[in-house]
């Protein structure tokens, strides 16, 4: 038996904790259901010399498609019938990734000591998401392993065919863009200066257009711009991960023209997939929350739905909070008051998510299709601007010939 500790809901406003014995957490769930009581969150109590110290050894890279092909392999051979322990071993053996050799091997020795499958992957942390484990854990305490590793991979399964299109539609205009910058920076440090030299040595005034492209390029020679350039970028970066730049940058994506409801709607569609997957396999609403927040990448969403976490916390509404954030769409938070008050929010949650993914891939085809000749126009005006420039003191001299 394992102590859990619990936060549950006593009528409509009062938040009461406690702590009980269960044998597993859908367990202690029953038993919280048993008292009259909504458990909101329940947490298994992990003594420290229980905890997982990390051996410091090195397992190699593991790909993220590599772990969606073995949960899917794994689910097929335990609905089969073969046990896991046997399943894990097969699969180590097929693999071709020594990384997931090792991590796999790893996860079978401890196996074999007793310990719990969900256990055994939160020693990979890197490889298995809070995600990913809270889902095992789910399946192992209902019985329904194999269901429990199919919706985990379907769920990774959209994740990457979502990521692989959008590579795949931003592929060529990335590719023009590099190729363009590049046939420009050529023209600017090597053809120019070549037709610099003759038009000084006419010792002619040359027109200002012309004057603009010099000094262009002659910048661009220069070694200090490129140095100045690499650290401004350098230190664009290094702001943007961490503290007041993350903070900064997560604030500009979602309020860029065009780009920016893009963004947004791609962060909420992830976290209502996430959060409804939870639900749907018997996670504690707090915990599943806690849980989906981290799949979010913009820290001002992040924020928004934290402070409606804390407030579900304190036995306020999830969906109300959502509404008053002032950020998120009426669309989505609508549909939140209405699931938690018919007591189906995991349908209302999907029902958001299928809607902001079609829109997101609307948008992005839509963009993709007109940002190629949007970038055509533009390479097309810089070189119509570098031609006419220097064409300008030819025309001149020919006029003054005359």
């Amino acid at each position: 038996m394992s102590l859990y500790r619990y936060k549950a809901k006593k009528g409509p406003q009062e938040v009461i904790e406690g702590q009980l014995e269960a044998a597993s957490e859908k367990e202690a769930v029953e038993k919280i259901n048993a008292l009259g009581l909504v458990p909101l969150c329940v947490e298994e109590e992990v003594s420290s010399s229980a905890s997982v110290v990390p051996s410091g050894k090195s397992f190699g890279k593991v790909k993220t498609r590599q772990i969606t092909v073995f949960s899917r392999q794994l689910a097929t051979l335990i609905r089969s019938g073969v046990p896991i322990l046997r399943a894990i071993h097969i699969i180590m053996e097929q693999s071709e990734s020594r990384g997931l050799k090792n991590v796999l091997g790893d996860i079978h020795d401890k196996l074999k000591e007793g310990s719990t499958f969900s256990s055994c992957l939160a020693a990979h942390p890197d490889c298995f998401s809070s995600l990913y484990i809270a889902m095992i854990r789910a399946g192992e305490d209902t019985g329904a392993l194999p269901e429990a590793l199919l919706r985990v991979t379907d769920y990774r399964m959209k994740q990457e065919e979502f990521i692989s299109r959008l590579r795949m539609s931003l592929a060529y205009p990335v590719l023009m863009a590099i190729v363009g910058v590049a046939t420009i920076v050529f023209m600017l440090t090597f053809v120019i200066p070549r037709l610099t030299k003759i038009f000084f040595s006419m010792g002619q005034a040359l027109p200002l257009p012309t004057q603009i492209l010099i000094s262009i390029s002659s910048a661009l020679r220069q070694a200090w711009v490129w140095l100045a350039f690499s650290v401004i970028i350098l230190i664009l970066i290094r702001q943007s991960k961490t503290g007041v730049g993350l903070v900064v940058l997560s604030r500009l994506k979602i309020h860029l023209p065009l780009f920016g409801n893009i963004i947004l709607k791609a962060n909420l569609s992830r976290f209502s997939r996430t959060l409804e997957l939870l639900i749907k396999n018997g996670i504690p609403i707090l915990k599943a929350i806690d849980i989906a927040v981290a799949v979010v990448n913009n820290e001002i969403v992040k924020e928004k739905l934290k402070t409606s976490y804390e407030e579900l916390e304190q036995g306020g509404s999830f969906g109300k909070s959502l509404k008053t954030s002032g950020l998120l769409p009426s669309f989505m938070t609508n549909l939140v008051i209405v699931g938690e008050e018919s007591g189906k929010l995991a349908e209302a949650l999907g029902e958001v998510a299928d809607t902001y993914e079609r829109e997101t891939d609307e948008a992005v085809r839509i963009m993709t299709n007109l940002l190629e000749p949007l970038m055509i126009l533009i390479m097309g005006l810089i070189v119509a601007f570098i031609v006419i420039a220097m064409l300008l003191p030819i025309f001149e001299i020919n006029l003054m010939a005359r």
